[in-house]
Order: C-alpha cells, then structure tokens, then sequence
C-alpha cells in the first residue's frame, strides 16, 4: 500500500525531457514509482489536465531569521517552493557572540531591508556558534525545507569585533581564525560560503558590510578552507565581477578547489552591457563551474503608499506631515486639493541617481493593477500614460498613487530594461552556466515582492509573454529545480525519479497566476512586509505529505534542515 499516488498527471520531471503523462507513487517521503501503477494508496490524487512537477528550489532567500519563527516561510511557501537555500550576500546570524548580536540585526535590517524590531522580537537566539545554529534551525518545525551558508559579515564580526565593517586589513592569525570557522560550518552542514563585496550593502547606519573592502588574498583563503569538502559553493556578490584581479583569485580558488562558484551582481550595468553573460561565456569555454545568478525579470522597486518608497517621499511636506499617518488618514490627507498643490510645487530633497530627475523617472515607473505586467511597453509607464492624458507627468503620479482604496503599485525596475523588453533577460536565463535565482524570499520587506519569482517564470516566460520568444516549460522546470539543486550539492531533488524526495508541484497551469503585492503587518512587532500572492498551485507536496491544498496549509510540517554531505547525495537530516 502506497502513501499516495498521483494519477493521470502531465509530468515535467526536472531533467529536461519531455513531458509525459504518468502515475507517481510515494512512499516514506520518497518517490518510489512513476509509470503506469496498479497498486492502491492511502491518498490518490487525481491530476488529469494538470502538470506535475517537482518542488522548486529556491537558493537565493533571507529567511535567515524568520527560519528560526516561521513555520511556513511565506511567501516562498505559497509559490510552489520546497527548499530554500538562506545565508546569502554575506549576511547571517551565526556565528555571533551575545554582544553581537544587535550589529548583525542592523546589518541585516541595512542590507536586506527587514525590519530591525521584527529580528529582535522574533529571534529567540539559542546559539553563538554556526553548528548550533544549524542546531537551532534543525529543531523548529517548518512546512518546507532549509539550508544555509557560512556568511562572511558574521565570520568578520566574530573575528574582527569592531573593526570587522571598516578598511582595516586582517592580519594572517584573523585570516586564519575566519578560515577555520568557514570550515567548522561547512562541515557541520553548511551548504557554502557566501560573502559581498558591493558598496550597495549597508548597515542601517550607513557602515558599508563586513567584507566590503577585503583582499583577494582574504577572499581566497576562506574559499580554500573548503578545500576538499563536496558540494559546497562559493557564493560571491560583487561590483568588480570581470575584473582582472578579482577574476584571478576565482579561478585560482576553483582550480584548486572545483567547488561551484556563483555570482551575484548588483549594478545596472553588469546586466547592461552583458557582463554577466560574458562571465558565464568565459566560464563555460574554460570549464570552470563558475554560475552567474539572474532573476526571470530585472529587480524592481515598488513604488506606492503601502511600500516605504514613491515619487513624493523626499518632498518636505511628505517627510514633515504626512510619512508617519496611517493609511486611511494619509489617503484623506492627499485627497485635500491643498496638500495635493502644495507637494506637486516641492522638489524632493535626495539628490542621488535619478530621483534628481523625477518626470525621467517616470518613464520608467509602471503601474500594475490587478494583472501584472512584468514586460510593459513605454507607453504603460507613468510618463506614456500623462502623455496620452495630456496631462503633467507628476501630476498623473499623484492621482495613480491615491486612485481607489490607494493601493495600487507601480514597478521600476532597477536595471536592464532600457530597451523596454526582456530580451536580454531571456538570452541571460537561457545560457548554461546561469542559475535561476535572486527571489530574494523573505528580504527588502518595503520595496520588493520577489518571492513569487517562480511563479512568475513560469506564466511569463512558459505562456504569457506576447512581446518576444517564450521559453519552454521543460527548460524552466529544469532551471527551478534540479539545476539549482545539484549546483548547490542538494542531488537527492529536484527531479521526478524513482529514490528522489517526493517533493512536487500540481498545477493548474490554465489557472495558474500572480496577483498584485500587498502590504501585511505580520511580522513580529507588527512589521510591514509586501507579499504576492498566486493561485493555480492544486496542491503542494513536501516529503511525501501534503502541506498546500488550494493555497491553504493543511497544518502539515514535514520540512527538515538540509546539511551538506559528503556523499553524491544530500539528505535532510531525520
């Protein structure tokens, strides 16, 4: 007697093949058959109409502290997702000694935008070093599972104390003290190392990140302290990705090594000017398992009254009357025909990029509505929209921004979209060195709602997209399952097999969509965060046991931590 069995299903099974229709049978959380099975089961699942996929793998989230109080790790969790990979960009909480642990707070909350109230609410730390961490996250219940890596802010704030976010250089005893704690968590599971070298990451007071400013040789140090130690990666974001000198030192640690190195970039122009495609190019011709990250869309900020960024938030009369009103006493103040002329007569006080030039930025700044549209064209911008209105292109912000019950939301992407289309993004997504990745789930609470990044891939790039190419669904069931997985050492998922876990997707692909973000305060301390929902995910399955019914938890909480192995295999611990 099986545990279940899923019928007459349309599987994408991960490798890239085909589509075929089958049954899969699972038991003890395993996939145990797929093919024609006459047998009988506790559960049977009847998927005719539906595709069946495995469960995505997300290596690219922030859960780093909401793991340790979440038992969903929403939104992912919504999205299909079965394991999500944390510890990324260098920030993390372990290891951490106990008068530390407010400095990884605030650089958490600076550099992936999570508030700082909700970490220190919700964290309840029962750990100083990166194995009892691993311990930590290992005993709390959870729908889905976790994995995490070593990060580099954490390892110099322990090392280096107050020096660790400064220019100072280690000496060769620090080096050696961060070395060994990289190794320490890696082999007690860590799935990597990651770390950030972007003045784009800050602290909430403006202190540029642990490892900001280190040296190739430190760099390449605690990459070789993982040094014969299977399936670990390398995860490295960086504003110097293709130069030289940074260039040598990666190669150097994966000849050494042949560990996976993935690359993160977070400049516009790395995506402009084909960067990242040339290094996964490069990468490829000299057969280094060197795998540039890239998102199915460009990062973007949302913009609107229920995010903590718009057009108006640098005006004064925004910062000295309005910013701290609730939502429906700052709807009734904007709707007054004084407050309205007396902002559109202000100049914002930031200067920086193009917030100096606010009507250019609105060639750039969509609205979403109920639908939304990731690909638009320029005249769906808030600029092409006061043309065709004949109207003032500030002016037209204001009335979109308080239209309705005033929640709407209106996207600006953050780069790689001058040509107002994603062809680029589709020729980066389709090169073989280049993860899917970047949800950024669990991250940048205020301003992005990415984690339903898959679920977007899928609809816009499996069967929605009208202005250019579409990319197959076996490609993309691919790239979100097993490519990520065996990148990341995880070969025990990722596919439909006989022995792999068993978990896996039903989806009512007709049905299948995203719907606007929206602003919750459910975080600890009753902190905001923006979320996207979706709905066309039938059920989710995690081990063998079904968490999501129709969007709804079934109370189900079968997620595990998953630590590295050294075998060809890594399996959540028992």
């Amino acid at each position: 007697m099986h545990d279940i069995i899923i019928r007459n299903g349309t599987i994408i099974d991960g490798t890239g093949a085909d589509r075929f229709e089958a049954d899969i049978a699972i038991e003890n959380g395993k996939i145990v058959s797929v093919g024609e099975i006459v047998g009988e089961a506790h559960q049977e699942i009847d998927a005719r109409g539906k595709l069946v996929t495995p469960g995505w793998v997300d290596v690219h989230t922030h859960y780093d502290g909401q793991a340790t109080w979440d038992p969903l790790l929403a939104p992912s969790s919504w999205h299909g997702v079965t394991t999500v990979v944390m510890g990324n960009c260098g920030v993390g909480f372990a290891p951490v000694k106990p008068e530390d642990r407010k400095f990884l707070i605030e650089l958490m909350e600076g550099v992936e935008d999570i508030p700082g109230a909700a970490l220190s609410e919700g964290i309840n730390w029962q750990w100083e070093s990166f194995p009892e961490y691993l311990d930590a996250l290992e005993s709390f219940p959870r729908a889905i599972d976790v994995a995490t890596q070593v990060p580099h802010g954490a390892i110099r704030a322990y090392v280096m104390g107050e020096r660790c976010n400064s220019d100072y250089g280690p000496t060769k005893d620090e080096v050696d003290q961060m070395a060994a704690l990289v190794r320490e968590g890696v082999q007690a599971g860590a799935l990597g190392f990651s770390s950030s070298k972007t003045l784009l990451h800050k602290d909430v007071h403006g202190e540029y990140m642990p490892g900001t400013f280190s040296g190739n040789d430190e760099m390449l140090a605690l990459g070789l302290s993982m040094k014969g130690l299977p399936n670990s990666v390398f995860e490295l974001v960086s504003d110097h990705l293709g130069e030289d000198q940074e260039w040598a030192w990666v190669k150097d640690f994966q000849k050494q090594t042949g560990l996976t190195v993935t690359l993160i970039a977070t400049t516009a122009p790395a995506y402009e000017n084909n960067k990242m495609y040339n290094l996964a190019e490069q990468a490829r011709l000299e057969g280094m398992e060197v795998r540039p990250q890239a998102a199915g869309r460009p990062t973007g900020v949302l913009h609107g009254l229920q995010s903590s960024f718009h057009a108006f938030v640098g005006h004064p009369t925004w910062r000295d009357r309005l910013s701290d009103l609730g939502h429906e006493d700052l709807l009734s103040e904007l709707r007054d025909p004084a407050i309205k002329a007396k902002l559109l007569s202000e100049k914002s006080v930031i200067k920086g990029g193009l917030m100096q030039d606010l009507p250019t930025l609105m060639k750039s700044v969509f609205p979403l509505g109920e639908n939304p549209n990731y690909e638009p064209t320029i005249e769906e911008s808030v600029a092409g929209i006061a043309k065709s209105r004949g109207q003032d292109v500030m002016e037209t912000m204001y009335d979109m921004l308080i239209a309705g019950e005033g929640r709407e939301l209106f996207y600006q992407p953050l780069g790689g979209y001058q040509s107002y289309s994603l062809d680029y993004q589709k020729k980066l997504l389709e090169h073989p060195n280049v993860l899917f990745g970047l949800s950024d789930g669990g991250a940048h609470c205020g301003v992005i709602a990415d984690a339903g990044m898959p679920t977007f891939i899928m609809t816009h790039w499996g069967r929605d997209r009208t202005r250019g190419e579409k990319l197959s669904l076996e490609y993309i069931v691919k790239s979100l399952t097993s490519s990520t997985a065996e990148a990341f050492g995880m070969h025990d998922r990722g596919r439909i097999e006989q022995n792999k876990i068993a978990d896996l997707n039903i989806i009512d692909f007709d049905a299948l969509r995203l719907f606007r973000p929206e602003a919750v305060f459910d975080l600890p301390a009753g902190g905001r965060r923006l979320v996207q929902r979706a709905e066309g995910y039938d059920v989710t399955i995690k081990s063998g046991e079904v968490i999501f019914d129709k969007g709804s938890h079934t109370g189900a909480l079968p997620g595990k931590l998953v630590r590295r192995s050294d075998e060809n295999k890594s399996a959540p611990v028992s």
